[in-house]
């Protein structure tokens, strides 16, 4: 009777360890300028801050993380190392140069990015003018192991900042409009497919900015809503508790209003859906968390179920 008991022991661990083995984290970050040489107004990033970028980073432990504001490769390459000494190993990479010529997106991976879709000509009218996403939207296709991979969309929409060439508002919301065309088009080709849809999107949760991401019906995007991680809640998500709706989700301070609001996203389709874990979809919360950026990093869990 003990040795069944002991088998019965040793079997549920092995279970627990692999099931905890497919779990994979997803995370984003707008890193504020992380720029290693003259760029236009936006000053270099001190090492003190990138050291506190590091260890938001390494607080995450992603397993791919796509960033917002990134300078030139080099300091992509910087910032890779470093997480590397830290102990965090994200071999793969990817970096996007868009309109914007000074910021970038960028994606850290642990695993092999197996097909790479830019999206940099991308344009639209606005006031009888023709206009380009200024950072472009990036398009990778991420195999997680050999019967699991999902398709990561990033972007990094228009800001708050006024700007005499157009009103920003409008110049946002046409940038999501262009950034749904994407999404549909990979939906059209993979009805039910694995897609997260990541980044800053400038604009908060009841815009018609994020409106236009979203969609409805059976390409409508599903909104994880990261908060904080409660005491002894494990991260949990609910969306029927009012306590739960209450929780801390703010991504970003901007200091033209000194506000706190929800700008940054992990929208996922109804194939992603399936596969995902409320228990670690959270915002991070560090100490003296502005010495990294401007923004907080939050991250969502999945389990790598099915083919």
């Amino acid at each position: 009777m003990k040795k069944l008991v002991f088998y019965q022991l040793i079997l549920a661990a092995w279970v627990a360890q692999a099931a905890a083995a497919d779990v994979f984290r997803v995370a984003t970050f707008n890193v504020e300028n992380y720029v290693d040489g003259p760029g236009g107004s936006r000053p270099l990033k001190t090492t003190a801050a990138r050291a506190k970028v590091c260890e938001s980073i390494v607080a995450l432990k992603p397993d791919v993380i796509s960033l917002q504001e990134m300078g030139s490769t080099n300091a992509l390459m910087e910032l890779q190392a470093a997480l590397k000494e830290s102990g965090l190993d994200l071999p793969f990479w990817d970096h996007l140069t868009g309109y914007d010529t000074n910021i970038h997106l960028a994606l850290l991976s642990r695993f092999p990015i197996v097909a790479r879709h830019p999206h940099t000509n991308e344009s639209y009218l606005l006031g009888a003018r023709r206009f380009y996403v200024s950072r472009g939207f990036m398009e990778d296709d991420i195999r997680v192991n050999a019967n699991y991979r999902f398709t990561l969309i990033a972007a990094h929409l228009k800001s708050k900042l006024a700007s005499g060439i157009a009103d920003e508002q409008e110049w946002r919301e046409e940038e999501a409009v262009v950034l749904r065309r994407v999404i549909d088009a990979r939906l059209a080709s993979e009805p039910e497919g694995r897609l997260v849809v990541l980044g800053d999107f400038n604009d908060t949760q009841d815009s018609r900015t994020m409106k236009s991401i979203l969609g409805k019906g059976k390409t409508g995007l599903f909104d994880t809503r990261p908060a904080e991680r409660a005491s002894g809640s494990g991260g949990a998500q609910g969306t029927g508790d009012p306590a739960q709706r209450r929780r801390t989700t703010w991504t970003d301070f901007y200091a033209a209003e000194d506000s706190y609001s929800r700008v940054d996203y992990i929208l996922i389709s109804q194939g992603m859906e399936r596969d995902w874990r409320g228990e670690e979809t959270y915002v991070l919360n560090l100490p003296d968390w502005g010495a990294a950026s401007d923004h907080r990093p939050l991250v969502a869990g999945f389990v790598a179920a099915g083919k």
